[in-house]
């Protein structure tokens, strides 16, 4: 069973679609999350405190700061903007897909976890999750 989420980010931040998938999933199974994008991640993190991701996005920033930053003056690929290699860095550094189970149409996540896209760049993109439940 496969289907694709689309999730519109408004640039950098953490997107969550937990709803979009306990709402899709069923049976009991593995379920798979692919990311197919170069410059966005998948995390499984908190989703009761929004300081949490606000904290990760801080974090991310200052570990990996704007091609702009002189510290970063060693990039090459600078053509699509400041933020794009740093993005793909990002991305090179976190996962892109997750693997979940799945129980009796339940999807097996913690009491204080939430399945989010990390989107590194500025601008808004439309991202694809693709999802694959193995029963």
């Amino acid at each position: 069973m496969q289907t694709t989420f689309e999730i519109q980010t408004r640039g950098q931040g953490l997107y969550e679609f937990t709803r979009d998938v306990t709402a899709w999933a069923s049976g009991t199974g593995l379920l798979t999350l692919f990311v197919q994008h170069t410059s966005c991640s998948l995390l499984v993190q908190e989703n009761a405190d929004p300081e949490v991701q606000t904290d990760l996005c801080n974090f991310f920033a200052r570990l990996v700061p704007p091609a702009t930053d002189p510290s970063m003056s060693y990039l090459t690929h600078t053509y699509e903007g400041p933020d794009d290699m740093p993005a793909h860095i990002k991305a090179a550094m976190l996962p892109v897909s997750l693997q979940i189970p799945v129980q009796d149409g339940r999807v097996m996540l913690g009491t204080w976890q939430g399945i989010y896209l990390f989107e590194h760049r500025n601008a808004a993109h439309l991202r694809r999750v693709v999802a694959h439940l193995a029963t």
